[in-house]
């Protein structure tokens, strides 16, 4: 008997087993390649899924194969009900993940214990106070870097996510992987991707090739080990020999990892977006509330899933703003 394909695996034969669920809108950062300089308009409250909510529309894709849950914002942690939306999903057979910008993890640390969250993303784009606050218009970086540290000293397994913009933070990416020298962390530096309000521009990007060659010339070659990639992983990663932690390029723009992608976001008002860079979207949520089944809802969108980046399949197609324009700004998609 020939075995019914899951509604989770698009028509390109890619099975997605990773949701990224956004649990608001709301940060307390303003990141500039997040959020636009005047913000967003907030959706409703009454729009924003609520706890019981993400828990059904989360069982219906972990019944169906999801094995990862990573909760992002927004900056998750900000949502008064973290404790609860923790414990629902922890009920689930589901690895859970979390990513922050580390603000007020500390507060959390008990509730992440309990309900086994250990694989910790922490957005940290510089080493410098003073770039800190410019990039995101708030005076914390003091409090996100004893936090990250923190993390690590409670047995967590930390990853840093660092964007790179040309000229802004670039000069620091030897200084951003000699912290992996004592720390045993991932450094993670990212691609400046397009989305709505961020004024990306190519010129401003760091792409993997640059990378490579300042970690190559300042550590030499011989010494920059590249380690096994894991499977559906997005970024190609590697290590300095004798360095305790590692180092890894998420070159989503020049170097994309489509073929694989395993990859489904849900957005805090309960929009399933099958692709980063895509703009279309399935309204999961309101189908929730009139008592409707989600599940063909899922499998039509993933169908509908693009082979590369939203369709965005050449670097020409992604400098065209009307293109990239009609997504979301990053901040309303869930990092």
């Amino acid at each position: 008997m020939k075995k019914e394909q899951s509604i989770l695996t698009d028509q390109f034969k890619r099975n997605h087993t990773y949701l990224r669920i956004s649990l608001t809108e709301r940060c307390n950062l303003r990141c500039t390649y997040c959020m636009p300089a005047e913000g967003i308009p907030l959706s409703p409250k009454s729009h924003i899924m609520n706890y019981d909510e993400i828990y059904e529309i989360a069982k219906v894709f972990v019944t169906n194969g999801v094995t990862k849950i990573r909760l992002t914002g927004g900056e998750p942690l900000i949502r008064k009900d973290i404790p609860i939306i923790l414990e629902k999903l922890a009920s689930l057979p589901v690895e859970l993940a979390i990513t922050t910008n580390g603000i007020t993890i500390d507060r959390h640390i008990d509730d992440l214990k309990k309900f086994n969250i250990n694989n910790i993303n922490v957005s940290l784009d510089t080493l410098s106070k003073s770039k800190f606050k410019t990039i995101t218009r708030r005076n914390q970086f003091k409090k996100v870097y004893q936090n990250t540290l923190m993390l690590v000293e409670r047995g967590f397994n930390v990853k840093i996510n660092a964007v790179l913009i040309k000229d802004f933070n670039d000069d620091e990416i030897i200084d951003f992987i000699n912290l992996t020298k004592n720390l045993p962390i991932s450094f993670r530096f990212i691609e400046f991707m397009p989305f709505n309000g961020n004024k990306w521009d190519l010129k401003k990007m760091v792409p993997l090739a640059e990378i490579l060659k300042k970690v190559t010339s300042h550590f030499s070659n011989e010494n920059v080990e590249k380690i096994k990639d894991a499977e559906n992983d997005t970024s190609k990663n590697y290590k300095i020999k004798g360095f305790k932690g590692s180092f890894a390029i998420i070159s989503s723009v020049t170097n994309p990892f489509c073929d694989t992608c395993n990859r489904l976001r849900l957005t805090a008002d309960g929009k399933l977006k099958n692709c980063l860079f895509s703009a279309s979207e399935a309204d999961l949520l309101s189908s929730l509330r009139e008592g409707k089944f989600i599940a063909p809802i899922i499998q039509r969108a993933i169908q509908h899933k693009f082979k590369i980046r939203g369709g965005m399949d050449t670097i020409e197609k992604l400098q065209k703003p009307d293109l990239h324009s009609q997504n979301r700004s990053m901040i309303s998609i869930g990092g």
